[in-house]
């Protein structure tokens, strides 16, 4: 391997981006497994994520700026050589530990590892080198605009949509959390510990803070280290997640002897959840069909130390053709085009396309529709997405109400704490939006009527 070719940060970020662009995976897994390839200290792959999590963050503001010192315009350039400015940039103006010229060279000899032609990386070198000459002058994000108006990271068709729904202001400020780190927020394993006790724990490894909706949530606003390095962690004391989410799991209230199932179970967040919530006697089932996700889930019940738990790898659809009886309440998580969660994973916004709303909603109402099958008289059935759009959330809900005419809507005003009643739609629903202080989602509870 030639010095040009040799595994750093810039180039694995480099890599990374480029194959984002190229296949649209998740940039989760796509880090992953190119990470897997090469040998690198966690320190490397910590900064090739603060790399690749800032530049999805800031995509639109780099742009603009690489704009005004290239005489090629962004739209011409081909994908990596845009990529690695992109890297430069954001190292110039975002990471003040990096020393300039090591920004400069760094990038350029990652952008070189992939055989570019001399031209082209003489190009890449003198944008890089005229940013820092005028770095300092140049306009911070919340200050640059495009025809006055701000620019939001985010994709036009996206933000217009988001217009509509929710107001320009509203919108902005949206754009705006998206565009920050989101705090690290953890719920505690009440079964283990309270609350107070796991925060007494935490206090010496980073500043804590109780959540403002959820009586199980703590938030360390200024964590930036592996979350396995938290005390606690093996223990299973906690389990990684936003309070929308927590405040989810409690729309499915349940009862003692009952049985309830998470259709869509995932890595477990919820799954443990209701574990944790689950009352005496109760049975829960947990219904995952990706291999990879299911073995998460049996990994996350064990080191959070749950036990009762019946777990099955396949989909819903074919659990309901063997499944010989009938649950007291669902949780029906479902896949959805995550536009809530775009400040904890940026790579959605560029992911999505308007065109993919369509495909989701039908995925959605079939589950929904095999949820219902399942479900007992005066049972319930908690159908949720992390989505902003409502074509994957009140449409869902009123197309399948209009087929199940023995279903009803229950307001989720009764089911979640008093903090949380302004996050309520006036229809019943609960609603969350990122510029509130927690990921977008959506929940309707939805009853079988018992006659």
């Amino acid at each position: 391997m030639s010095r040009h070719e040799r595994s750093t940060s810039r180039l694995l970020a480099l890599n990374a981006l480029c194959d984002l662009q190229k296949i649209g995976e998740p940039i989760t897994r796509i880090l992953s497994r190119l990470s897997a390839k090469r040998r690198l200290e966690s320190r490397d792959i910590q900064l090739a994520e603060a790399l690749i999590f800032g530049i999805l963050r800031n995509r639109q503001y780099l742009d603009c700026i690489i704009d005004r010192f290239s005489r090629h315009p962004v739209t011409k350039m081909k994908p990596r050589t845009l990529i690695a400015l992109r890297i430069g940039v954001y190292q110039l103006l975002f990471m003040d530990r990096i020393p300039p010229s090591a920004a400069v060279n760094e990038t350029v000899q990652a952008f070189k590892a992939g055989r570019q032609p001399k031209w082209l990386v003489r190009f890449v070198n003198g944008v890089l080198r005229s940013v820092v000459r005028e770095q300092d002058s140049l306009p911070t994000p919340d200050r640059m605009t495009v025809d006055s108006v701000p620019v939001p990271n985010h994709p036009a068709w996206l933000v217009k949509r988001w217009e509509k729904s929710y107001g320009r202001q509203r919108t902005r400020d949206i754009c705006r959390i998206n565009n920050e780190l989101p705090p690290l927020t953890l719920r505690v394993n009440t079964s283990l510990m309270q609350r107070r006790q796991f925060a007494a724990m935490l206090a010496d490894t980073s500043r804590v803070e109780y959540g403002k909706f959820a009586d199980t949530a703590l938030l360390l606003p200024d964590y930036r280290g592996e979350v396995a390095g938290l005390p606690g962690y093996e223990e299973g004391c906690f389990v990684v997640q936003d309070e929308s989410a927590q405040l989810a799991g409690c729309l499915l209230t349940m009862k003692k002897g009952g049985r309830y199932l998470d259709g869509c179970a995932g890595v477990g967040g919820k799954t443990t959840h209701l574990a944790v919530l689950l009352p005496t006697d109760a049975r829960l089932t947990a219904i995952e069909p990706e291999k990879r996700r299911y073995r998460l889930l049996g990994e996350n019940l064990h080191r959070l130390q749950v036990a009762g738990v019946t777990t099955v790898n396949m989909d819903l659809a074919g659990f309901a053709g063997t499944a010989g009886e009938k649950y007291d309440g669902i949780l029906l998580d479902v896949p959805c085009s995550g536009t809530g969660v775009i400040r904890r994973r940026p790579d959605i916004r560029w992911n999505r396309r308007i065109e993919d709303l369509p495909g989701y909603q039908r995925q959605q109402l079939q589950l929904l529709r095999t949820a219902a099958s399942l479900v007992q008289k005066d049972g319930i059935i908690v159908y949720a997405t992390c989505s902003l759009e409502a074509e994957e959330n009140s449409e869902v809900i009123d197309a399948f109400l209009a087929e199940h005419t023995q279903f009803c809507l229950e307001d989720a005003c009764g089911f979640l704490p008093p903090a949380a009643g302004h996050l309520i739609t006036a229809e019943g629903y609960f609603q969350p939006t990122p510029e509130q202080g927690l990921d977008g989602f959506f929940a309707a509870r939805l009853r079988r009527k018992a006659e």
